[in-house]
């Protein structure tokens, strides 16, 4: 699982109906740096990519979520459904404490 901040969405003008229920959000992946405040502010964008993830938990611009991505995002659907990424969870807060090396 990623940890990303929610940065946009994506709308489209034709959908799939397997899709049903969800939406399309722009999310940007988090260095370990940016977790312990990341639920407190809006971070800035560092990396140089953005992943476009399929939500039906209603993330909003700003929220921290979990990503998970490959085959095992489809694990949530009894259907067939082409998705490589999907939001899993929507952090309130997070603690992270780097190991001690």
């Amino acid at each position: 699982m990623r940890l990303c901040q929610v940065i946009g969405r994506v709308t489209l003008n034709l959908q799939d109906p397997s899709y049903k229920g969800g939406r399309w959000l722009l999310a940007s992946p988090l260095d370990p740096a940016q977790l312990n405040d990341a639920c407190q502010a809006m971070q800035p964008v560092t990396k140089q990519f953005t992943l476009v993830t399929y939500d039906n938990l209603g993330a909003g611009e700003g929220d921290i979520v979990g990503v998970v991505e490959g085959a095992e995002a489809t694990a949530p659907f009894d259907h067939d459904i082409p998705i490589d990424a999907i939001t899993v969870a929507i952090f309130d807060t997070i603690s992270y404490q780097p190991p001690i090396s």
